[in-house]
């Protein structure tokens, strides 16, 4: 069960920049770095992946290699985030080595629908309105992207979450 104090909530917001700001603090920085590590995982798992069909394949005397023609990236990539995201930890990878974590506005984990959900809304808002999405965070009291504020999520700092048993 989520503990965290009801006296933060501010529009059912459990978290609230001007009373928490280190919960805030570098987060858009932090996201970059933890982007690039996710990035680079991403691609050694479809990189296996590949390895694997391929294999697959050979043993198959070919009639494996048809799952190539599946969207092998999007799969892999939306497996990782809604596998690591939505897990216990709240946080990819590269977000764990950033300090980051992610959370409803409410204060509960997000599970792996959301999670998913999450990875998608990202790479097609970032698809369609080219890194000028990225520029929202920017403005945003609680460094939220715009596909954090359509599913109603939040990436904050881990250790003042961690401190105050959130």
């Amino acid at each position: 069960m989520t503990q965290y104090d009801v006296s933060y909530s501010a529009y059912g917001a459990a978290f609230d920049p001007f009373r928490e700001p280190e919960l805030f603090s570098g987060v858009l920085s932090k996201r970059v770095l933890a982007f690039i590590v996710d990035a680079i995982l991403v691609g050694l798992f479809l990189l296996l992946a590949s390895v694997v069909i391929f294999a697959l394949g050979v043993v198959t005397l070919g009639i494996g290699w048809f799952l190539f023609a599946l969207p092998l990236f999007a799969i892999v990539a939306v497996l990782y985030v809604a596998l690591t995201l939505g897990g216990p930890n709240a946080g990819t990878p590269g977000m764990r080595l950033a300090g980051l974590q992610i959370r409803s506005m409410s204060g509960e984990r997000i599970g792996f629908i959301i999670a998913a959900a999450h990875a998608l809304l990202f790479w097609f808002s970032l698809s369609f309105l080219t890194p000028l999405v990225l520029i929202v965070g920017l403005f945003s009291n609680r460094k939220r992207l715009l596909h954090d504020i359509l599913l109603g999520t939040v990436i904050m700092n881990a250790d003042p979450l961690i401190r105050t048993r959130r």
